[in-house]
């Protein structure tokens, strides 16, 4: 496998754009010295810390359907390091990702974590699991606290990930992250609040009553 993610994506029409763009061959010795078909540690870490993703199934008649998933931080997990799993929680009745997935279990999906401008896309293959049948898999996916219900798993079977660039990535940052971020002023301002209190009080016990 020299470069996984672009073995697939890189079809004959594909690769006749890269060759008519100049680009063919560009990425031959990219993954030379990595393997893009197993979660390392870094991409382990990056899957714990999502709290959303980016899903694209294909129908019947070939028309792609993409879909975002969502949750607490963490909801994805991952069960070795070639496979995730999320509960596929109720939401509009539609279920157009899971019929889709039922004809054809290929998946693309792409993650993303804003404040710091990194992407990671991967494809899979789905397994849908319904959580009466997999008491264990239930366990290990439930969010104590978070009030979606979950109606069945998909698994991920991983067939290869990439990293994109930062290029075109806007920062953006949800409000734990704000709230975390702005913790150290507020804590400053009300120290701040409580010495302008204190001396305040001080100074109008020098003056003493009017």
């Amino acid at each position: 496998m020299a470069y996984g993610f672009l073995d697939i994506a890189t079809t004959p029409s594909v690769h006749a754009a890269q060759v008519a763009n100049g680009s063919a061959g560009l990425y031959d010795k990219a993954g030379a010295h990595r393997r893009f078909d197993r979660f390392g540690p870094d991409e382990q870490a990056f899957i714990a810390a999502r709290d959303s993703f980016y899903m694209a199934s294909v129908s019947e008649t070939g028309w792609p359907y993409v879909q975002h998933r969502g949750g607490p931080a963490g909801f994805v997990k991952l069960i070795d390091d070639r496979t995730l799993a999320f509960p596929d929680f109720r939401g509009n009745r539609q279920y157009i990702s899971l019929g889709n997935t039922n004809a054809n279990d290929r998946v693309a999906l792409i993650m993303m974590d804003y404040p710091r401008r990194a992407r990671m896309k991967l494809y899979a293959h789905v397994e849908v699991r319904e959580l009466a049948d997999d008491p264990a898999l239930a366990e290990r996916l439930m969010l104590p606290g978070y009030r979606a219900i979950p109606e069945r798993a998909f698994l991920l079977h991983l067939e290869a990930f990439d990293w994109n660039c930062p290029q075109h990535i806007t920062p953006r940052f949800t409000e734990s992250e704000i709230a975390a971020a702005v913790a150290p002023l507020q804590t400053r301002l009300a120290e701040l609040e409580a010495e302008n209190r204190a001396l305040r009080e001080q100074l109008a016990a020098t003056k003493g009553p009017a």
